[in-house]
This record gives structure tokens, sequence and C-alpha cells, in this order.
């Protein structure tokens, strides 16, 4: 098996199991002649508990993760037409808006099952890095989706503004005329001012769509605090009833104990009658022959 698969595995590994099982595969390593490869392994981090919940879904929910990237990069090009002054009939700030908010349901599902609690900083910080990985082509620090070690922050709205082309500012030639040189600044001015314009009103779209991924997560955030209420208010309420049940099987038993012992006190008072009987027999048996 190739190392990196081996690293891999350490990333799909519950977060309680990281620390042991690096050290092991480092001590192989090393003990196999391999010394470099093996710190470099003891060298890896063990991640955050978001970091952690947003490799799980990199490797159990690909679907859905690739559909989150897909849209992010649709939404970049889209940007990336709109500051340059072309015509977009869709941004696809939707769908991944929509994308975003299923893998964030997703990662709190996974919390929950490995039982960690879901609470609204952890989903808070899984969306913010699933927010940098998509609107970035190479989100920095993230050699490979599938083993993070700790949250990425989104990039700046600034970020969108790079996307501008510079604009052409070349002087005319000096033998040029000077009314055809200011038509043309002039024209260059109006450019470059529709180019601002249409940032602007990109960023603004950027900053809508973010804002409203956000109002999403933090109901989402409520949604699950509810639900962890919930489940413990369950937990509270069957371990009652478990404790009633204990309860009433320890009752039972005693009940079933004491009824074996009546049954077995019957029988004894049975027996004795029996026997009592039989010696009043005996004495009357022998009353009558002495009469005889």
């Amino acid at each position: 098996m190739d190392l990196m698969d081996d690293v891999d595995a350490l990333y799909f590994l519950p977060l309680t199991e990281f620390t042991a099982a690096r050290d092991a595969l480092a001590k192989a390593l090393k003990k196999s002649g391999q010394a470099d490869e093996a710190q470099r392994v003891k060298a890896l981090s063990k991640p955050s508990i978001s970091a952690w919940a947003v490799n799980q879904l990199y490797w159990k929910h690909r679907e859905a993760f690739d559909r989150l990237m897909t849209t992010g990069q649709q939404f970049r090009e889209s940007q990336a037409s709109q500051l340059t002054g072309k015509l977009v009939e869709k941004t696809f700030g939707d769908e991944r808006r929509l994308a975003l908010s299923n893998l964030s349901r997703l990662a709190a599902n996974l919390l929950q099952e490995a039982g960690h609690n879901a609470t609204p900083d952890i989903v808070r910080r899984i969306t913010s890095t699933l927010e940098a990985m998509s609107a970035s082509a190479s989100p920095p620090g993230a050699a490979h989706y599938g083993r993070l070690a700790a949250d990425l922050d989104p990039p700046g709205f600034e970020a969108l503004a790079a996307l501008i082309p510079d604009a052409d500012v070349r002087q005319p030639p000096r033998k040029q005329a000077a009314a055809s040189a200011a038509g043309a600044v002039c024209g260059r001015e109006k450019t470059q001012q529709s180019r601002i314009a249409d940032a602007k009103a990109s960023l603004r779209d950027a900053e809508r769509t973010l804002k409203e991924a956000r109002a999403e997560a933090g109901a989402m955030d409520s949604s699950l605090k509810k639900a962890n209420q919930e489940v413990k208010k369950a937990e509270k309420q069957k371990r009652h009833l478990e404790a009633e049940f204990r309860k009433a099987s320890e009752a039972l038993d005693e009940a079933e104990r004491r009824a074996r012992a009546a049954a077995e006190r019957a029988e004894e008072a049975a027996r004795a009658v029996e026997h009592a009987t039989r010696g009043v027999e005996k004495v009357s048996e022998t009353l009558q022959s002495l009469l005889r």
C-alpha cells in the first residue's frame, strides 16, 4: 500500500484513534528503514474536531462534497465573467448555498453519530471551512481535501476584486491628435468605471449570498441545539423508565420467591394433614378392635 493511502487512512479514522494510529505508523516506517517518512508522519497534526468532520464529509459523502466544489467553481467563474463585463445568465449562488447547507447538516449528523456534540460554534467553523474550499480553486493548507488538520478561513471579498483585469492605460502616440487622445482616455475611464460598478454589484451579491448561508447555518444551529435538548430529555426519560423497570422486575422476582415459599409451606401442610389423617385412622381401627 502506498504511504499516502496509509496517511489517508489516518484521517478516515475516528478522531480519538488518530494519535495512536499515527504513532504506530511512524514506528513501523522507522523500523522498516524509512526514517524520513516516519518523521513526516510523526509530524502530522491531529485534526481539530471541525476539520475532522470536514474530512469525514470528503470520505463518506463524496457526491455531496463534489457538488459543493463544482457549484463553487461555477460561482467563481460567473463572478469573474461579471467582473469583465460579460453577460451572465446564472451565477450559481443558490446552488452553492444549497450544497453548503446540505453538507453542514451531514457534518452535524456525522458528529452526533461519532458521539461528539454538534455545538453551534463547531458547525459554524465547519461551514466556514467549506466556504473557503468552495470559494478557492486551491484552498490554503489543503494539499488534500480529506487530510485537513485545521479550519480554513473564507477569502475576503477583496479576492473577487482581484479578478478585475487591469485597465489599458497606455498613452496614445504623441503624434496623435489631442482630441483623439482625449476621447480614448474618456472611453477607458468609462470602461473602468463600468467594471468597478459591476465589481461592486458582484461583491454585494457575494456578500448577500454569504450572509444568507450563515443565517441558514445559524437557523440550523438552533435546530441542532433544540434537537440536542430533546435527545437529553429522552435519555433522562429512558433512564427513569429503566429504573422503574428494574424496580418492577425486582418486585416480581420477590413475589415469585414468596409464592414459591408459600407453595412449599402448603405442600408441607398437606403432607402433615395426610400424616395426621392416617394416624387418626389407625387409632380408630385400634379402638374398634378392642371394643370387639
